[in-house]
């Protein structure tokens, strides 16, 4: 089981990463703090300080077609803000 998904690039979260060594990540929706802080040390070597995670329910959309009417929703996710220490950073552009 993978904890971590994906980073969260977007301008929110770099402006936060800039200021506030602050990151973002979708996480997987069974994994707890310290479980997210683990893999997040162990992947990117930094000292994380907080952790704080947020569930997302899916977006339920209506669509009205000439088949007729579409439901279907998006996916459910959690996403996970992480606090790293200070003079620590997390460059997710080092790979490209």
């Amino acid at each position: 089981m993978s904890v971590l998904i994906k980073p969260i690039i977007t301008e929110k979260v770099t402006a936060d990463s800039e200021l506030n060594n602050r990151y973002g990540f979708i996480v997987d929706s069974n994994a707890n703090k310290l479980e997210i802080k683990d893999a997040i040390e162990s992947a990117y070597g930094v000292t994380v300080d907080k952790v704080r995670t947020m569930n997302y329910g899916p977006k339920r959309r209506t669509r009205y077609t000439k088949a007729g009417i579409q439901h279907g929703k998006t996916n459910a996710f959690k996403k996970a803000i992480v606090q790293v220490a200070e003079g620590d950073t997390i460059d997710f552009y080092s790979n490209i």
